[in-house]
């Protein structure tokens, strides 16, 4: 089949900057429509990029774009973007599920606040924001317009080394991957994909600047995901479905080699390893 994401409705959380934008302006070169979720209206000078910054970099990419301010931890405001963008583009084919918190630290450095926010945007962010677009992706599938759920969560390892230092975010990024396990199973009969993608190395994003000691010269840039979720998202949705894909293993599988070209810095040989990637 013809690899394109042309005319294809994407809904993508966490789309104002990082790799939910970059996902959103690869797809938008392809002429897609992009439904644009996160929660920045106001420029942050820690947090470069807004929700109207990232529709702006939509439409100069070639795309259409909708905008919608949303919290997904709120169920309400979920569904009030998911009848927008059906309003606005008539259905809903494919979801990015991006949005993610993050708190590397130990049990008693991680205050509750700070677990709820990580398993309330991880965990139920990821599971509302699913079940809120499945009867549109229903629709998507028996219009034979190839849906797909990507989750942006790591490959399931049960390892204590992946836990410890970090108990409650590798919980809350868990059980994102536990929604690929289980919706790939519940949503295979209907002809809906769900996998999910992860970085072998870290991505140099706004939000990983916020981590003291980490050096984005020696990560690699967004772009090695919007083109590794590419492939995804044109692959055939009753065939690929259930599986943890690891962004540059699956972009060498497809014959793309140049890895170079995705590093911040060209050349660097010492990539900062990202976590749960055995």
């Amino acid at each position: 089949m013809t690899r394109s994401l042309k005319g294809k409705t994407l809904m993508i959380t966490g789309a104002s900057r990082g790799i939910g934008l970059a996902i959103a302006t690869r797809a938008a070169q392809d002429g897609a429509n992009l439904v644009l979720l996160a929660k920045t209206v106001e420029p942050n000078p820690k947090l470069p990029g807004t929700l109207t910054s990232a529709a702006e970099a939509v439409v100069a990419a070639g795309g259409q774009a909708l905008a919608v301010q949303t919290d997904i931890r709120d169920e309400d405001a979920v569904a009030a973007a998911v009848k927008a963008a059906v309003e606005r583009f008539g259905g809903i084919d494919i979801l990015v599920n991006n949005a993610s918190a993050i708190s590397l630290t130990p049990t008693p450095l991680t205050p509750m606040k700070r677990f709820d926010l990580m398993f309330g945007v991880n965990v139920r962010g990821t599971f509302c924001c699913t079940q809120a677009c499945l009867s549109e992706l229903i629709k998507s599938a028996k219009a034979g317009r190839n849906p797909h759920v990507l989750n942006m969560s790591p490959p399931l390892s049960m390892r204590e080394h992946w836990f410890k230092g970090h108990v409650a975010y590798s919980m809350a990024k868990y059980g994102m991957s536990e929604c690929t396990l289980g919706h790939a199973g519940e949503f295979r009969p209907h002809g809906i994909a769900v996998n999910s993608l992860w970085p072998r190395t870290a991505i140099a994003t706004a939000a990983l600047q916020m981590i003291p000691g980490v050096d984005l010269n020696l990560c690699r840039k967004p772009d090695i995901l919007a083109d590794a979720a590419w492939w995804i998202l044109t692959s055939d949705a009753k065939a690929v479905t259930g599986q943890f894909f690891i962004d540059d293993e699956l972009l060498q599988s497809h014959g793309v080699h140049d890895l170079d070209r995705y590093a911040v810095v060209p050349g660097t040989k010492n990539l900062i390893p990202d976590f749960f990637v055995d």
